[in-house]
């Protein structure tokens, strides 16, 4: 079992930043990836951003650009870095990670993160 901790949402004006951070704990061993989801008001759960246990990064295309994902291995967290952010960045925003050979995913109890136009 893996536990996750989200924290850093919050609401910012168009244009502003925030960091979100996911700390993990319990059984880290065999972890594949971990990442950013999020949903929308009547939307289904996209995949934000993601970094794999090699290090490798994949984002949407929508966030490409303006946000980075990070991992502190020592610590077991992982952050998004979201700059440049729009409305259409408003949404729940959700921790998660891989574990596994089946990918069997985690997930945190997510983060709202409001923009203002």
């Amino acid at each position: 079992q893996v536990q996750l901790v989200e924290s850093g949402g919050g609401l910012v004006q168009a244009g502003g930043s925030l960091r979100l951070s996911c700390a993990a704990s319990g059984s880290m061993s065999s972890i594949n990836s971990m990442g950013w989801f999020r949903q929308a008001p009547g939307k289904q759960r996209e995949l934000v951003a993601i970094i794999h246990s090699s290090g490798r990064t994949n984002y949407a295309d929508s966030v490409k650009g303006r946000f980075t994902i990070s991992r502190d291995n020592a610590k077991n967290t992982v952050y998004l870095q979201m700059n440049r952010l729009q409305p259409e960045d408003t949404a729940v925003f959700y921790c998660a990670v891989s574990k596994g050979i089946v990918n069997i995913y985690y997930w945190g109890q997510g983060t709202q993160v409001t923009v203002s136009s």
